[in-house]
């Protein structure tokens, strides 16, 4: 694999503004794009912030940062591109397209779709063999969990090493599907927390500390399926399945499917602004970003 050394970022909001700043915290240089006429500041905003959050993790690199609002431009000389574009299949289709157009056929192209099918997405690519999904979790600068999903294993591996040289953690995908991993876990989670809130069985903020303060713990260090191993003690899964199998699925039964509607959505609204106070969404996000990055300081402790 050619050395990366120079990223293309297209798509400056959220994602792609941090996805910039971990590229540049690694010595990475990156040339941004964005079609709107704020983009560019919101870009050096964010990223003058996560750079003295990732230097508390010891990330010094100093990547040069430059933008244009034409494509062209940033893809001039690019060794790997980030694209960022909207949760729009068609805009989306286009945009790869005109990108495919403009690169050498050897450069990969990954793109920050959250739950769009990659099949769908290079249908008009002279080159799809080079487009691969590479869904972060928000904030990527700070969660290490990138989703890759590509139809040639060589490209998905080539990905996989250069995320890992970036200190992310690639999981792979044997198949596509809508939402990849980690969306479709979280959506299940929250299915669940939001039927509780229809039923009337706890308060939002009671349900969230059920959830942050027991199995959000254990999930931070290991996944679901290690949990229910060591539950099995020292017959590990083995024996949890034995033994309390039966009991899983009788939960399974219990869950429910809540109607998604006005007052549902209402009693979530008013529920979140309890739990949330005075806490402006900056404050929470503040808040978040320094609890992740104290996690992030004890990972290598526990892995």
């Amino acid at each position: 694999m050619i050395p990366v050394k120079t990223v293309a970022v297209i798509g400056c909001g959220t994602v792609g503004a941090s996805w910039a700043a971990l590229f540049l915290a690694h010595g990475l240089d990156v040339q941004a794009t964005d079609p709107s006429p704020e983009a560019e500041a919101y870009l050096r905003r964010f990223v003058v912030r996560a750079t003295a959050q990732l230097a508390e993790l010891g990330l010094t690199g100093t990547g040069k940062l430059s933008f244009s609002p034409k494509l062209a431009d940033a893809l001039q000389g690019a060794d790997f591109v980030q694209e960022n574009a909207p949760e729009k299949e068609a805009l989306k289709q286009q945009l790869l397209a005109d990108i495919d157009d403009l690169l050498p056929p050897d450069v990969i192209v990954a793109g920050s779709t959250s739950s769009l099918l990659r099949s769908r997405l290079v249908v008009r690519c002279r080159y799809p063999e080079r487009h691969i999904t590479a869904h972060p979790f928000n904030p990527p600068h700070l969660v290490p969990l990138v989703e890759l999903v590509g139809a040639d294993a060589d490209v998905v591996e080539r990905a996989a090493a250069f995320y890992r040289g970036i200190g992310r953690r690639p999981v792979i995908l044997r198949r596509e599907m809508a939402g990849h991993l980690a969306n479709r876990l979280a959506s299940a989670v929250w299915r669940e927390a939001i039927y509780m809130v229809e039923q009337g069985v706890a308060s939002v903020a009671d349900i969230d500390a059920a959830m942050a303060y027991g199995p959000g713990l254990r999930w931070s260090i290991m996944g679901p399926h290690m949990t229910y191993h060591l539950g099995g003690g020292d017959g590990g899964i083995a024996h949890y399945l034995s033994h309390l199998g039966a009991s899983q699925v009788r939960r399974w039964a219990a869950l429910g499917t809540p109607v998604f509607d006005g007052d549902t959505q209402r009693q979530l609204v008013e529920g979140v602004a309890e739990e949330a106070g005075d806490s402006s969404v900056a404050d929470l996000e503040a808040a978040r970003d320094a609890a992740l990055i104290a996690l992030l300081k004890l990972r290598p402790q526990i892995r």
